[in-house]
């Protein structure tokens, strides 16, 4: 069933081509919409009209039509006049209403089979019947896009993505409270500049609602049914990227580096790899200044002058604390191999983190 305030908008619309005042009634008398406040139908005549086998009846003053989705009656329209512009204004206006019901349901059957082929919930016999049914092209290159929302506007998100791509191609749809998800099918120029589209979302969002959102996308697929395949891999893209790359906007799933290995890593073997380097300590557990000397060690490739200078320290500051890393743990950070093994470390005590974090939720 459409809204009313569209029915409302259809009347006023006809209303204004025609001249002719009408309402729209719910099959058991209820007003839905009407063009002005005075006008009334007898509700018995209504209810006696919903009842009948017939789809057209003159009562005082009104023609009453049924309107249908799929040959079951949803509305009852009523036409001020008995005269023959009068039945053919609402016979227009029954075709109106009957085509808006019509693009309803297969839009809303298309939201509801993207997000069945999404989450892998169909059989491949479905996936071809439903297709063929609502005009979904099989063959097209397809990437999933999945938009995580940092707060929860998530109508008007979705509205704001709707309108940026093609109603006709691309599928919009809330997978839940916080995902968005954009089913895009690509040129070929499009397949070159996933991160283009991406940053697109983003800025559309900020730019809208004043909201912050993070972007994960999977690769590009050239089959309906391996649509999920791509929404898998923009899920993990964007888990990923909450976990060890929180400062990224955007998460592509072939740019996760070694963080796509350690998101697969089972718990047991991670605990006991943090256990077997770090005894009964964690990485984590390190004070915020040893943190930051550390990611910044690592992020001038193991140079001790650059580091020192960025962190406007001297050169045998950032010595004694390396030493004292060392004393701590037994790895030398200065040591490419011992380097390696910690940047793995905090990798892993970040992931553990998150796991704990969301099966406390």
């Amino acid at each position: 069933m459409i809204s009313n305030q569209l029915l409302q908008k259809t009347l006023d619309e006809m209303k204004a081509i025609t001249e002719k005042d009408m309402a729209v009634f719910t099959t058991d008398g209820h007003m839905s919409a009407k063009t002005e406040n005075e006008i009334s139908v007898d509700v018995r005549k209504l209810l006696d009209f919903s009842e009948s086998s017939r789809e057209f009846k003159e009562v005082p003053d009104f023609l009453l039509f049924k309107v249908k989705e799929d040959s079951k009656d949803e509305y009852i329209l009523a036409v001020k006049g008995t005269s023959s512009s009068s039945e053919l204004v609402g016979r227009m206006v029954k075709y109106q209403i009957e085509r808006m019901l019509s693009e309803y349901k297969e839009k809303f059957d298309k939201d509801n089979f993207i997000k069945s082929l999404l989450l892998d919930n169909l059989l491949l016999v479905d996936i071809f019947d439903r297709s063929r049914k609502l005009h979904v092209e099989i063959e097209a290159r397809r990437a999933v896009f999945l938009v995580r929302m940092n707060n929860k506007n998530q109508d008007d998100a979705i509205t704001t993505l709707k309108n940026l791509f093609d109603e006709n191609t691309d599928f919009v749809t809330a997978i839940d409270r916080k995902n968005l998800v954009v089913v895009k099918q690509l040129s070929e120029k499009e397949e070159s500049s996933m991160d283009t589209i991406a940053r697109s979302i983003v800025n559309a969002i900020k730019s809208d609602s004043g909201d912050d959102a993070t972007v994960a996308y999977g690769t590009t697929v050239s089959d309906l049914k391996e649509v999920s395949k791509s929404f898998k891999e923009a899920k993990m893209a964007v888990d990923v990227g909450a976990i060890f790359f929180p400062e990224r906007q955007i998460n592509p799933y072939d740019n996760l580096g070694i963080g796509r290995l350690i998101y697969q890593l089972p718990m047991p073997l991670c605990k006991l790899f943090i256990s077997e380097i770090f005894k009964d300590a964690s990485p984590l557990d390190l004070d915020d200044e040893t943190i930051e000397t550390i990611n910044k060690f690592f992020e001038n490739s193991l140079n001790v002058s650059e580091t020192s200078r960025q962190l406007f320290i001297h050169r045998n500051t950032l010595v004694y604390r390396l030493d004292k890393i060392q004393k701590l743990t037994g790895l030398d950070l200065r040591v490419f191999d011992d380097a390696i093994t910690f940047k793995i470390a905090l990798m892993v005590s970040s992931y553990m983190q998150y796991v704990e974090e969301r099966d406390f939720k």
